[in-house]
C-alpha cells in the first residue's frame, strides 16, 4: 500500500468522497442533510490517500478546529479494501502529519449508525468525548478524541 499526502482538490479524493457520501446517505437516513452541511471540503488542506496497486482505496482528511486540535474528516475505505488495515494506516499517517504541524490532539465525529467506524476509532486509542460544537445535543453523534504523542 502507498500513502500519499494531497489536498482536497485531488481528483482521487473527490471520487472517494462521492462514494462516502452515497454510503452515508443510506446509513444516516433522514439525518443525512444535517450531517452533510458540515462535510464541505472548503478549509481542508490536509488529505491522505491510500493506494493499492495504483488504485485509490481510501482517504482521510483533517482541518484545524483550533490551534491545538485537528478534526478528522471524510474518512473512507472502499468496500473491497475493508478489514485489511487500510483505515488504521490512514489514521496513523494523518495523526503523524498533525504532530508534524504541532497539533496536540485529533477529534472527530461519527454516528452510532456506523458501528465499524466506532470500532476502528476505539481500536486506535480514540476515547469517547462529549459532543462538540455543532454536534452538541445530536443523539446520533458519537465524538472521539486522541491525544497525540510523538513516536520514539
Amino acid at each position: 500500500m502507498e500513502l500519499l499526502r494531497v489536498d482536497s482538490d485531488h481528483p482521487d479524493f473527490l471520487a472517494l468522497v462521492i462514494c462516502l457520501d452515497k454510503e452515508l446517505a443510506i446509513s444516516d437516513g433522514d439525518e443525512h442533510d444535517f450531517y452533510s452541511q458540515y462535510n464541505h471540503l472548503t478549509h481542508i488542506k490536509h488529505v491522505v490517500m491510500a493506494y493499492i496497486n495504483g488504485k485509490p482505496v481510501g482517504c482521510v482528511a483533517m482541518k484545524e478546529l483550533d490551534p491545538k486540535r485537528m478534526e478528522i474528516k471524510r474518512m473512507y475505505t472502499a468496500l473491497s479494501s475493508r478489514r485489511k488495515g487500510v483505515a488504521t494506516q490512514l489514521l496513523n499517517e494523518i495523526e503523524g502529519w498533525a504532530l508534524e504541524l504541532n497539533y496536540k490532539s485529533c477529534i472527530l465525529e461519527t454516528g452510532y449508525k456506523q458501528p465499524d467506524a466506532i470500532a476502528l476509532y476505539k481500536n486506535n486509542n480514540y476515547r469517547k468525548i462529549s459532543n462538540y460544537d455543532q454536534y452538541v445535543g445530536v443523539e446520533n453523534s458519537y465524538c472521539f478524541e486522541k491525544k497525540l504523542t510523538p513516536h520514539l
